[in-house]
């Protein structure tokens, strides 16, 4: 099975970024990937509340989960919509950082809200309170698809092992981590994390990403452009880095093997190796 990674450098308007996420989704089909995977904040990237308030849709009216949806249906293929900034009814008004699975049929296979959220210091400068703007998932997923179970991940999850565990011991075999990693931690960790929970699970995982620095349209925009890491990586279940697709917006294309998971599996089959321990 042959999987497009699609990189891209949205900006924080969703009509300007939809056309080139189409374009590149296209050529990833004309490659002939029957799997094609878009990254974190597909639809826009922004800090600033208000204005996603503005910009950002429900679920059941958001246009560019239906001009994908309708565009995976064309194509006939499976679409990781990476994720999606949605609002919600929630009384609290956060939104959602929504994963969506499409199938062939343009139909939504599955759905995942993004456990974790990044709230972090990066440095004195640099600070992250994704919490106050998106209420954080609760429910892990792994879905069924033509080539094999896929288990459902977003970003900032990278760092905590056990979501992928559960994943794994869940029957997934494709781990998916669409993302928008920061570029000072995208250099020290992403990659490194990627591996350890390829290996650590004998799973592939696909890992497409945003890229560069970010422009905003908004009249409230930050002085400094965010910038994410790029790097959209595929790694195989012994942790070779399969394809790595560099800093700038793109599609790689990979191919992947599932009996080289069988073969992982085998020769370590750490999944049946769990024990339950007491303590501290």
């Amino acid at each position: 099975m042959k999987a497009g990674l699609v990189q891209l450098n949205v900006s924080d308007d969703p009509a300007r970024n939809l056309p080139v996420t189409e374009a590149f989704i296209r050529e990833a089909a004309a490659g002939g990937a029957r799997f094609v995977l878009t990254p974190e904040c597909t639809n826009l990237l922004s800090s600033d509340r208000a204005w996603q308030k503005e910009a950002l849709y429900h679920e059941e009216d958001d246009p560019t989960l239906a001009e994908l949806r309708a565009l995976a249906e064309d194509l006939g293929i499976w679409l990781l919509i990476g994720s999606l900034g949605l609002k919600t009814h929630d009384p609290d008004g956060r939104f959602a950082n929504r994963s969506f699975l499409i199938g062939p049929k343009g139909q939504i296979v599955a759905k995942y809200d993004k456990i974790h959220m990044f709230d972090v210091n990066v440095s004195e400068t640099e600070k992250y309170r994704e919490s106050e703007g998106y209420r954080p998932g609760t429910r892990a997923v792994v879905a069924d698809t033509e080539f094999g179970k896929v288990g459902l991940a977003v970003c900032y999850d990278l760092r905590f092992p056990h979501l992928f565990r559960r994943l794994a011991k869940g029957g997934a075999q494709i781990l998916t981590l669409p993302a928008a990693f920061n570029d000072t931690t995208g250099a020290a960790h992403w990659e490194t994390l990627i591996r350890a929970r390829a290996i650590e699970n004998t799973a592939f995982v696909l890992a497409p990403a945003q890229c560069g620095a970010h422009v905003a349209h908004s009249p409230n925009a930050p002085a400094r452009q965010r910038r994410t890491w790029g790097h959209s990586l595929a790694v195989a279940p012994w942790g070779e880095v399969l394809a790595d697709g560099g800093a700038e917006p793109g599609v790689t294309l990979v191919d992947i093997d599932l009996a080289r998971l069988a073969q992982a599996r085998g020769r370590v089959p750490s999944l049946t190796h769990d024990r339950d321990f007491d303590g501290p």
